[in-house]
C-alpha cells in the first residue's frame, strides 16, 4: 500500500452545497449539504479513483480568485 497526500479544492455553489475537487485525479469530485458529510465522501471518491487512474504529480503553489466579465 502506498500513502497519497492530495490538496483538495473546496467551495460552495449557489445552492449552498459544497463541492470537493482533487486537480491530481481527472474528475474526481463530490458535494455534500455539509463539510462534516463531504470530507468522507472526498475520501471514498478518491479511493475508487485511484483503483482506475493514475495520479498526476502536481505540487500545491496556491489559490487564486479571479473575475472575469463576458459580454452577453
Amino acid at each position: 500500500m502506498k500513502n497519497h497526500t492530495f490538496t483538495i479544492l473546496i467551495e460552495q455553489d449557489e445552492d449552498g452545497f459544497y463541492v470537493a475537487t482533487v486537480p491530481a485525479l481527472k474528475s474526481c469530485y463530490t458535494q455534500a449539504k455539509s463539510l462534516v458529510e463531504l470530507y468522507p465522501r472526498i475520501k471514498e471518491v478518491i479511493e475508487l479513483c485511484l483503483e482506475e487512474e493514475e495520479v498526476t504529480p502536481m505540487k500545491f503553489v496556491g489559490v487564486q480568485q479571479l473575475e472575469v466579465t463576458v459580454a452577453s
